[in-house]
């Protein structure tokens, strides 16, 4: 999309001189009786304004068709330096390249996460993704957005630019090979839409969908959606919460990132642990006294349920992923000892 929108000029440019080429050619061959090779010379000659002579000399038709055909193609050849210059020196050309080579590189991406529509919300959501090593697609309609972002956090952020409601948008952004696409626009309807054509697309992605009214959660869980998210819910009840619970609500934020002091929660699956680990019990395991992180919570197996504090003595079985918390460092830790 974004492509055919920075090359529409430069087509139209080279259309108008396709045109003019096929009119001075039919002109002069309907005029002057001209072969094809001699029709194709004067205008040649006639457009790039040369001066070099007349094949044959012109009767009053042709010089009447010849002074309109130069003023017009002043016009064809002054739109086409301008395009031209725009894209050599204002760096449309560059910046057509660098988003031909995103495109594919999208086309290569696996198991990648769509976020579609840019704001607020969605811009939050890439930049977790971002911070967590996860490959990530926005699809927005707005440039503007995408390129103050770019430029702000000197990024080259995969983009796909058109409307999310299409197949088209959607397949561009890799939606047969991706694993969970977030639909973050801001109306409810399109956020509809997008479950829709996602889950006919991909019937084993994982859709998050935003919505602004309690009404939409029906319809969006319909539509396809896994989850659905409320912001304007949780910005309430987050601020009740200060009220109430502050210090709960301090320790939230560092969790979700609000605070200075950010920690991470982080999901090790008994896949993921080292085969010389398997088979230990979390106290075996001693994942606090080798990282400084803390196991706070178990889900047994693919359904099972979520264990919040489990017993130390507990044996990870395959399907089992364990919850972990700890900051940036004690995280990484726990990737180079156990995974």
């Amino acid at each position: 999309m974004l492509k055919q929108l920075n090359l529409s000029r430069l087509y139209l440019a080279l259309g108008l001189l396709v045109f003019s080429f096929g009119v001075g050619i039919a002109g002069f061959m309907g005029l002057e009786r001209f072969n094809f090779v001699d029709a194709f010379y004067m205008t040649v000659i006639t457009a790039s304004t040369v001066g070099f002579g007349e094949v044959h000399p012109l009767s009053d038709g042709g010089r009447i068709f010849v002074s309109f055909y130069i003023l017009f193609n002043l016009l064809v050849v002054a739109y086409l330096v301008s395009v031209l210059t725009t894209y050599i020196f204002d760096g449309e050309l560059r910046h057509l390249f660098r988003m031909i080579r995103a495109d594919q590189e999208i086309k290569s991406f696996r198991n990648h996460v769509i976020v579609c529509g840019f704001g607020r919300n969605g811009y939050k959501a890439y930049d977790e993704l971002r911070h967590s090593g996860t490959r990530a697609v926005v699809v927005e309609q707005n440039q503007q957005l995408l390129a103050a972002a770019n430029d702000a956090g000197h990024l080259q952020i995969p983009a796909v630019f058109g409307d999310a409601t299409l197949d088209s948008t959607l397949r561009q952004a890799g939606i047969e090979h991706a694993r969970a696409l977030i639909t973050a626009l801001p109306k409810d309807a399109d956020n509809v839409f997008v479950a829709l054509t996602a889950r006919e697309l991909n019937p084993h992605l994982v859709i998050i969908a935003r919505a602004s009214a309690r009404s939409s959660v029906s319809k969006l869980i319909s539509a396809g959606a896994n989850s659905v998210v409320l912001p304007d819910e949780i910005g309430g009840s987050h601020m009740a919460n200060l009220v109430i619970r502050p210090e709960v609500i301090k320790f939230l934020d560092m969790i979700s990132g609000l605070d200075p002091n950010k920690l991470r929660l982080e999901e090790m699956s008994f896949s993921d642990l080292k085969p010389t680990l398997r088979g230990q019990s979390i106290r075996e395991l001693d994942v606090r006294s080798r990282t400084g992180a803390n196991v706070i919570a178990l889900r047994q197996g693919a359904d099972g349920e979520l264990v919040v504090s489990p017993a130390a003595d507990y044996r990870p079985a395959a399907g089992d992923v364990l919850l972990v918390l700890g900051n940036d460092q004690q995280i990484q830790a726990l990737h180079q000892q156990f995974k």
